[in-house]
């Protein structure tokens, strides 16, 4: 047994770790920033189908990037419908926790969106590991996605006189994603010998 053999064995290349979270972040803002000026030239009242719809194709981004870092045709495939279906669910989960949590279901939504995205990048990325450690990252891309979402959400809540500005929702974007792309695919060491 050499030395090499003792060594953590790394997930190959770029896929994990600051470079795919900050593109995903850059990605996801861009997605975004674009959804949210269509959303204000189009006039559009909010209706629970504009917000089903508007989950589930802002995530097909989310599922592309991430099937395109994973680098399988697999993985790409479960990236594609994945990440849609964890977008349809958050907004779903918004609409159902609407009445009670009023703009406190934003929050709520978000949180349950990166819980399921962390499950859809464990098997886009063909991680091994146990389902909890997924369920970990998941949280801990809820909790500080979340704080960040929190902190730029005077742009829906407190919206601009004169419509969105793209730079500045652009960059809001980017500080509500960072954290939780950085939380999903910050390199981990697994050993190979252990199987996880």
């Amino acid at each position: 047994m050499t030395r090499a053999d003792l060594q953590p064995d790394r997930q190959p290349g770029w896929r994990t770790g600051l470079v795919p979270a900050l593109g995903g972040a850059l990605l996801l803002a861009a997605a975004s920033t674009v959804a949210d000026l269509l959303w204000a030239a189009w006039h559009l009242r909010h209706r629970m189908v504009y917000g089903l719809i508007h989950g589930a194709s802002l995530f097909v981004v989310f599922g592309l990037y991430l099937g395109l870092v994973g680098r399988s045709r697999r993985g790409l495939l479960i990236g594609l419908a994945g990440g849609p279906a964890a977008g349809l669910a958050a907004a779903a989960s918004y609409y159902l926790l609407r009445p009670w949590l009023r703009a406190g279901a934003l929050f709520a939504a978000w949180m349950v969106l990166w819980i399921l995205l962390a499950i859809v990048a464990r098997l886009v990325l063909g991680n091994r590991g146990p389902v909890r450690r997924a369920l970990v990252r998941g949280a801990a891309a809820a909790l500080s996605s979340g704080l960040a979402f929190y902190a730029i959400s005077g742009i829906w809540l407190r919206p601009p006189p004169g419509g969105p500005n793209p730079a500045y929702f652009f960059a809001c974007w980017v500080i509500a994603f960072l954290p939780g792309f950085v939380a999903l695919l910050w390199r981990e060491p697994e050993t190979a010998s252990s199987g996880r």
